[in-house]
């Protein structure tokens, strides 16, 4: 997880956070696959990923809007989504700091993960 400011597209700051996470841990090297979203489609993202990390880029798209149907993978991405939606704090972005919206971040899923105990 990594905050950008507004001016810093998905795709280069998932670069960024990949590359952040590279250098912190050696736990990237074990990822095969990244499952993204439609909207880091591209090439030159596959290909950035496939230099920092080794893996590959599968995108889960959506096939046609105001038709509902299962897609595969896709539900990893939208319960994640789902369980921050849960956090009131989280609805509206009041922070000034990108730090404080990280921690809030961080809290969301602690909360989510303690409440699994």
């Amino acid at each position: 997880m990594m905050i950008t400011t507004a001016d810093v597209t998905d795709r280069k700051g998932a670069i960024d956070m990949v590359s952040y996470y590279r250098e912190c841990t050696d736990n990237l090297s074990q990822i095969k696959k990244m499952l993204v979203d439609g909207g880091y489609t591209g090439q030159n993202f596959a290909d950035a990923i496939k230099e920092i990390t080794g893996a590959e880029v599968e995108v889960v798209k959506r096939n046609e809007l105001h038709t509902f149907a299962v897609l595969p993978k896709r539900w990893i991405l939208e319960r994640s989504f789902g369980w921050l939606d849960k956090c009131r704090r989280l609805w509206k972005n009041a922070e000034r700091l990108l730090h404080n919206s990280s921690q809030m971040f961080s809290l969301a899923f602690i909360r989510v993960i303690l409440g699994r105990f």
